[in-house]
């Protein structure tokens, strides 16, 4: 039996630019970030690092395909 975890900083995106580029394509969105994770009426999963908004890329992909219907 095989354990495929992914290696957390592989997974981790730390900041809001970085979150928009996965997201959106572009770091120019990051505003949209800072909304969807705290004013949206569905907020993004997100965590903080102290000040910075940080996201897991699985979390981020499980959490569109919910919004999706798809699950």
């Amino acid at each position: 039996m095989t354990s495929e975890i992914t290696p957390l900083a592989d997974d981790l995106l730390r900041g809001a630019d970085a979150i928009a580029e996965f997201v959106f394509g572009s770091a120019k969105h990051r505003r949209k970030i800072y909304y969807y994770a705290s004013d949206a009426k569905i907020r993004m999963p997100h965590f903080r690092i102290g000040n910075v908004v940080c996201a897991r890329k699985s979390t981020l992909l499980a959490w569109i395909k919910q919004q999706e219907g798809i699950q």
